[in-house]
């Protein structure tokens, strides 16, 4: 399923934006289907090499990064028919690595955070990585309370009665336990236990089933649990969630205290104090796979030490001691049957590739998404050829490379079987939605035209108002039950909701309607009913819902939670974003030099509020909701609020983890020194921010002195 084949270093800013809306469009697509319903698409293998293909272009070009970046992402959307469990601790997903060097660069990064010379002791744990199902358990006074799915990492579903009729799950854990403590693992299918079970059902005249990870997934999440007793589901563990006391001080030790309790513990996992023995122990898990009872997907790998663990911490989505090292996937060949062109929520204009299904690493892949017309056409960014200048038509037998490192991607076209009246792609120069103009900039620098063909009907582009308004209900913004991509296409074509501010006086309206909700196709009495009262209860959001859900460009979820974080409430945001338009001002200033935010977002943002229609359907929405101040971190720290400069060079620390810890105890971290600075922590090296602090009178002390006042 390509997008490109040209490496990242090598893209245009426009290419990278294009191939990063495709992007968070696909993932969320297979992100449905393989955590919410239970059928991928693709396999691990692909998604993983669309999520790091995602990364690396964000890290290439961190000013695109999208309000819908899947980098920010976990897990699916939580299913309606089981009662959601918040989760009291996240649960994160893993960043990934696909080669021995990605291992090593691991292990250094580490290294560099934490501070560590090369000959310091790095011990980690390596395991295999189970293809199942996420399940937390929370027990109390040693008794399972509650069992839940990992869900979108944040709200799982409660699937308590369905857990305790599996046998690898103690429902009181031997011995002592701590008062609290949520042990975490995979529930999943032996394949011996997979194939018998399709044997029956294959000789009862009903459907067999797809693999074992699904099938184990779909049995977790059965309304009726004797159906789930009757299934052969088994469950590892070796994480934790929210504890009273931690019983071990290390990784190894706290998974041989679930084998105490009672746990099955995966025999496979060692400890290493190399990256070498790391890598190796990774080779000879893969040499085992096929014989392995259950089915894995790679190897884990976890710094050991839990007072590392801690220091370490988390980005976004994943902890940073933790990286998963997935196995490598295939190549295919099958036929491009047609190319149909899709409009993203920007006007990009995306071409897909309809395929003959063709199964690649025991996957049916069917289509795939091309990335732009040059690309087609075998010009590369440079405006050099690419493929040796083949460009691909429709019939052509292509060959279809799947791989870790790489997002999947068409490779080559067999010409030897091309079409004698094959004749060559010719690109829509019109929205085939709208029937706008579609154009390709010319870029100023450059004065090449961007490789992005664009729509111009903007809100008139039914295509991208349909867009904006999905963006607006996803599971990371407003969230509203029973309101998903279909009901936002279908309020829209119905002349229900032109914008996201229309979604509140749905109710409203309908009231006096001619043909009221209930009356409609699919649609009742009691459904209509729900569906309003979802609505109404999310008349208060967070914060950080509210900013990423206005769709702003470059703020995705992590971006939304900065600026909430900084600014505190949606009146104070407001206030900063309209002075901020004075570019020379002091509340530019402060805006561009948030901590992670920097000039390219700051643009976007005012660009975004400078909008007269923008600005209105914020009015409307601030009229129908009440985004809900920003929680403090640590509100009884000394740090509460505080805004920290943190500059030369620090010797206990990477400034990387002074920035964490202090965002833990609540305080913002700055770029710059301001007159709104609190504290400037100084290392050795300090130049103009601590003389600028000098000038401003704001305190500045060395780094014993942060220690001594974080009590550290």
């Amino acid at each position: 399923m390509p997008k490109s084949s040209i490496p990242v270093d090598e893209l245009s800013a426009e290419q990278a934006r294009e191939e990063l809306a495709w992007l968070a469009a696909e993932i969320e697509k297979h992100n449905l289907r393989y955590h919410t319903q239970d059928a991928p698409e693709i396999s691990d293998a692909d998604y993983d090499a669309l999520k790091r293909r995602n990364l690396a272009i964000e890290e290439k070009f961190p000013e695109l990064k999208r309000t819908d970046s899947p980098s920010d992402r976990i897990g699916g959307a939580v299913l309606d028919k089981f009662e959601k469990v918040t989760h009291r601790a996240p649960m994160l997903s893993l960043d990934n690595a696909f080669s021995d060097e990605d291992v090593i660069e691991f292990g250094n990064r580490v290294r560099r955070f934490l501070k560590m010379s090369a000959d310091d002791p790095l011990v980690m744990t390596a395991e295999p990585k189970i293809d199942g199902l996420s399940l937390s358990l929370l027990y109390e006074s040693g008794k399972l309370t509650v069992a839940a799915t990992r869900g979108d990492g944040t709200v799982g579903e409660n699937v308590t009665a369905n857990a305790r009729t599996i046998a690898d799950i103690p429902t009181t854990l031997k011995g002592d336990a701590p008062d609290v403590f949520e042990v975490r693992g995979e529930v999943y299918m032996t394949k011996s236990d997979f194939a018998e079970l399709n044997r029956r059902q294959a000789e009862a005249g009903k459907q067999t089933y797809v693999n074992p990870r699904n099938t184990a997934a779909g049995s977790l999440r059965q309304l009726d649990s004797s159906i789930t007793a009757q299934r052969p589901l088994k469950f590892f563990a070796y994480a934790w969630g929210q504890v009273s006391e931690l019983p071990a001080d290390t990784q190894m030790g706290m998974v041989e205290q679930f084998g105490a309790w009672g746990f099955v513990i995966n025999p496979l996992m060692q400890v290493f104090d190399s990256a070498d023995g790391m890598i190796r122990h990774y080779r000879e898990i893969e040499q085992q796979r096929a014989n392995l009872p259950y089915d894995i997907d790679g190897v884990v790998y976890k710094v050991n030490d839990l007072a590392l663990q801690n220091r370490l911490g988390y980005i976004s989505r994943s902890p940073r001691w933790a990286i998963a090292h997935k196995f490598p996937a295939e190549k295919a060949t099958t036929l491009l049957r047609d190319i149909e062109i899709q409009v993203g929520r920007t006007g990009a204009l995306s071409p897909v590739a309809r395929l003959d299904p063709v199964t690649v690493g025991g996957v049916v892949v069917s289509n795939a998404t091309l990335h732009n017309e040059d690309y087609i056409a075998g010009i590369g960014s440079d405006g050099q050829p690419i493929r040796d200048g083949k460009d691909i038509r429709i019939g052509d037998t292509v060959t279809v490379y799947r791989a870790g490192d790489v997002i999947p991607k068409v490779v080559d076209v067999d010409l030897s079987l091309r079409p004698k009246d094959s004749k060559r792609y010719e690109f829509p120069t019109v929205c085939p939605v709208c029937g706008s103009p579609a154009v390709r900039e010319i870029n100023e620098k450059t004065g090449r035209a961007d490789s992005v063909r664009r729509c111009t009907g903007d809100l008139f582009c039914p295509a991208q108002a349909i867009e904006k308004i999905r963006h607006f209900v996803s599971r990371n913004a407003f969230d509203i039950d029973g309101f998903g991509e279909k009901q936002a296409e279908a309020f829209y074509n119905a002349g229900l909701i032109s914008n996201p501010a229309d979604i509140f006086s749905l109710r409203q309206r309908d009231e006096t309607a001619e043909l009221r909700l209930k009356d409609r196709e699919g649609w009742g009495e009691q459904s209509a009913a729900n569906l309003f009262d979802a609505i109404d209860a999310r008349r208060t959001v967070d914060l950080h819902r509210f900013i990423f859900a206005l769709g702003i460009r470059h703020v995705g979820e992590g971006n939304a939670k900065i600026l909430a974080r900084t600014y505190g409430t949606a009146d104070q945001f407001l206030t900063a974003v309209e002075e901020a338009s004075d570019d020379e001002g002091e509340a530019w200033s402060d805006l561009n030099n948030i901590d992670g935010i920097g000039p390219k977002v700051a643009q976007a943002i005012v660009a975004f509020f400078a909008e007269p229609h923008n600005r209105a359907i914020v009015e409307q929405l601030l009229e129908q909701v009440r985004p809900a101040d920003a929680e403090q971190v640590a509100a009884d720290s000394l740090f509460s609020g505080k805004t920290i400069v943190f500059t030369g060079s620090l010797e206990r620390m990477s400034r990387d983890e002074a920035k964490a810890m202090a965002e833990r105890l609540g305080a913002k971290t700055s770029g710059s020194v301001s007159k709104k600075t609190d504290l400037v922590v100084a290392g050795p090296g300090a130049g103009s921010k601590l003389k600028k602090a000098t000038e401003l009178g704001v305190e500045v002390i060395d780094e014993d002195e942060w220690f001594e006042r974080v009590g550290a």
